[in-house]
């Protein structure tokens, strides 16, 4: 919304349109998530990797993956699996800054969120992004805070965009954030799209036969570990009570 201010007194001039929304932690009209995964130290968790693409995607939200710490581990496994899901994917090292730069141009008008698990290195990458450094935090404008039961949100303006949360977005409830039924899914992995001809027009992708998903996956064309992430989300899906 739009706020006009005389001094203490605030008035609401517009409610602008609201494109998505997530909530917990309570936030609105993310255009970016930069999905943070380490390499190593902590092994990588594609799961909740998955997870937050699938997020993404049902929120209209664009997800780019950010492999971190390229100095300890080779990012080409994490590279191909999401390469081939189809999923924009860069490799930074934070400690060394290579790679930030990058980030910094996709940032541009946009408001970006951070995410991922704990410890892949959310909070060293805005470091080395010069936003969270103590130095240097005094630089960035603060423009908005709310307060919610179980996490602070707060927005800063940056590289002529909004980073949403620092230092970092890891305390996603996926329970409410993901709501797709069991038919909806399998939108939210790209790279199943690709892949018709199942022999049921209903085809769960689970136990049918003649499946060209299960196909792609036994040939090396969908990664193993997404289609293991499907199989938990839809699961979840079921159990799901849907109003």
């Amino acid at each position: 919304m739009k706020i006009s201010l005389t001094g203490d007194d605030g008035v609401i001039d517009e409610i602008l349109p609201r494109k998505n929304a997530l909530i917990r932690p309570p936030i609105a009209n993310i255009d970016i998530m930069f999905i943070v995964v380490a390499t190593a130290d902590p092994d990588p968790s594609l799961n909740v990797t998955d997870k937050l693409i699938a997020v993404c995607e049902e929120n209209d939200i664009r997800p780019i993956i950010v492999i971190n710490k390229t100095d300890i581990k080779s990012p080409k496994e994490l590279e191909d699996i999401y390469n081939k899901a189809e999923i924009e994917t860069l490799t930074v090292c934070a400690h060394s800054g290579e790679g930030c730069e990058k980030i910094k141009e996709l940032i541009g008008s946009n408001i970006c969120a951070f995410g991922g698990n704990s410890g892949v290195g959310k909070s060293s990458i805005l470091k080395a992004l010069g936003i969270c450094d103590d130095a240097e935090i005094g630089e960035i404008s603060k423009i908005s805070r709310g307060k919610h039961t179980t996490k602070r949100v707060e927005l800063f303006e940056a590289f002529g965009g909004y980073i949403a949360d620092t230092p970092g977005f890891g305390d996603i409830s996926y329970e409410e954030c993901l709501r797709a039924t069991k038919s909806e899914v399998a939108s939210l992995f790209r790279e199943f799209s690709k892949y018709e001809g199942c022999r049921f027009d209903d085809c769960a992708h689970i136990n049918e036969p003649d499946c060209a998903i299960k196909t792609a996956v036994e040939n090396g064309e969908i990664a193993l570990s997404r289609y293991e992430s499907y199989k938990e989300i839809y699961e979840e899906s079921l159990k799901r009570k849907n109003y």
